[in-house]
């Protein structure tokens, strides 16, 4: 299996739903155009943004059989495989390899909490049982464990394990990573409130697996791109001091409520959340929508009041 490398915006897809609260193809084909048309590298789907946990397995299947058909060229995408047991990571891991994923993320199990030499076997074992480019995510608010370093490297002496998302306030940990080389591409989320967009990109990282990039893919394309010279370095900082009030404002509430009423906001094809996630309305969005038009993105993006 050739090795996959993965640099710049790497972006947690949204999924939009219809009327009837089903999963809306058309709408999510839009997006994935959207994407393509602004400078993304990578795709990813069935992750928190993509509110995961309140989808069916059945819906989590279909959702990689039929968006793989929708893939641009040059564009990997990769779902998130996560399950509350080892077996079920397995399974959904091997269901997205056979029907064509071009990798898969995976976290620990939520809430079980399970030690890091359970973790680091829950890994390997996922890794050892499909031919498919992985990826880590470490996202302890999320899941309630948390893999350090040296953990992490062990896992990345797996040839499947080729990205890696780091979602601590631990710099140290991103500069131990890099430090070692391994041979995946380091990644952070592009949460301002972590403090690791700046420390990671300085550092030598490989891009942001991130949000933002739904409502402001060329933005965090910039801010997401390795830094080869001075000209990358100035771009990060300007892009980077530009948007922060946004990247405030999507993540003040828990992810994807102000993304995705943001995103409906503007005209993006993105439908209700699920119960009981709910959508912002009154002074909430209308602080969002504001802050969208200061940073001028409805006439850079070609949106309209009431829809694209």
């Amino acid at each position: 299996m050739p090795r996959l490398s993965i640099t710049g915006s790497f972006v947690a897809m949204i999924t939009p739903f219809d009327s009837e609260g089903a999963i809306d193809y058309g709408a999510l084909q839009d997006l994935i155009g959207f994407q393509a048309e602004n400078g993304s590298s990578a795709l990813l789907f069935m992750g928190s943004t993509g509110e995961v946990s309140m989808l069916s397995t059945e819906e989590r299947h279909e959702l990689i059989r039929r968006t793989v058909e929708m893939r641009p060229a040059g564009m990997p995408f990769f779902y998130g495989c996560s399950g509350p047991t080892t077996d079920a990571a397995v399974d959904m891991t091997r269901f997205a390899a056979d029907n064509g994923a071009d990798g898969a993320i995976i976290t620990a199990p939520a809430y079980i909490c399970a030690s890091p030499d359970d973790l680091v076997d829950y890994f390997l074992t996922i890794a050892d049982a499909v031919d498919l480019p992985l990826g880590i995510y470490n996202n302890p608010p999320r899941v309630q464990s948390d893999m350090h370093w040296n953990q992490l490297l062990q896992i990345f002496e797996h040839p499947n394990y080729v990205v890696h998302k780091e979602s601590t306030t631990r710099v140290g940990q991103v500069a131990q990573m890099l430090a070692a080389k391994p041979d995946a591409s380091i990644m952070c989320c592009d949460s301002p409130n972590l403090g690791l967009v700046l420390a990671t990109m300085s550092l030598g990282g490989h891009g942001t697996a991130n949000m933002t990039g739904n409502l402001a893919p060329r933005e965090l394309a910039t801010i997401s791109t390795p830094w080869q010279n001075h000209d990358d370095v100035e771009n990060f900082r300007e892009t980077y001091v530009r948007i922060l009030d946004l990247w405030h404002y999507v993540y003040a509430w828990t992810n994807p409520v102000a993304l995705k009423s943001l995103m409906n906001a503007v005209g993006l094809p993105t439908g209700d959340l699920r119960r009981p996630l709910r959508m912002l309305e009154g002074p909430d969005l209308e602080r969002g929508i504001r802050i969208v038009a200061e940073l001028g993105l409805a006439e850079q993006y070609g949106w309209k009041a009431t829809g694209r």
